[in-house]
């Protein structure tokens, strides 16, 4: 059988926007524990860096290549919504919430932005949501690059303080060592109280 072709995205929906396209992407709504974190990139586009693409498609090592090559050469906003923010008004709004402070955060006003999902963080500019974003927009590809490497990043030196939830391999997610870390060693600070699993093992103990 043969394998299907890797698709990379392109620039196809930038060429369609005026002036400067900010491309928006978040990383973190499904873990247990940490902070949500959104990247805003704008693309130079006579020196995009090669082989961007779905983060989630990347090895960790292109990821941290890619991650240097897009901050030294694009527009780059970072942000974050804190696990209380999480906690106070729902996964959801704070990714909205740290897509406006990533935007915030450029250099520049962009023109325009191309925003990966389907809600609209209300950035004040002109915003198109794209579902699965990272798959078509180079802009968005390349956000959810810096976001996922920031958050990451962020998680591996949080797990110096909290060593046992293996946070530095699963980056807060619920997997089974995090799992056995909350049975053994309760909640930490940093975990998000409003999702089930964290609620629900509070309310036991």
């Amino acid at each position: 059988m043969k394998k299907k072709p890797v698709i990379f995205p392109d620039l196809s929906l930038e060429r369609m926007e005026h002036g400067r396209v900010v491309g928006v992407d978040e990383v973190g709504r499904g873990p247990f524990a940490g902070p949500v974190v959104a990247a805003a990139v704008i693309l130079d586009y006579e020196n995009i860096p090669h082989g961007i693409q779905d983060s989630k498609k990347l090895s960790k090592t292109s990821r941290e290549r890619l991650f240097d090559e897009i901050t030294s050469s694009a527009i780059v906003g970072i942000a974050e919504a804190t696990v209380e923010e999480i906690d106070a008004i729902n996964i959801l709004q704070a990714s909205l919430l740290a897509m406006r402070r990533a935007v915030f955060n450029l250099a520049i006003r962009p023109d325009a932005a191309l925003v990966d999902g389907n809600r609209d963080p209300e950035l004040g500019i002109k915003t198109r949501t794209i579902i699965k974003g990272d798959a078509h927009s180079l802009s968005i590809a390349a956000a959810s690059i810096v976001a996922k490497v920031t958050r990451d990043r962020k998680m591996c030196a949080l797990a110096e303080d909290f060593p046992h939830y293996g946070w530095e391999r699963n980056s807060g997610y619920g997997t089974d060592e995090h799992r056995k870390g909350l049975r053994d060693y309760g909640v930490t600070p940093l975990h998000r109280r409003s999702f089930a699993p964290i609620r629900e093992l509070l309310e036991r103990s």
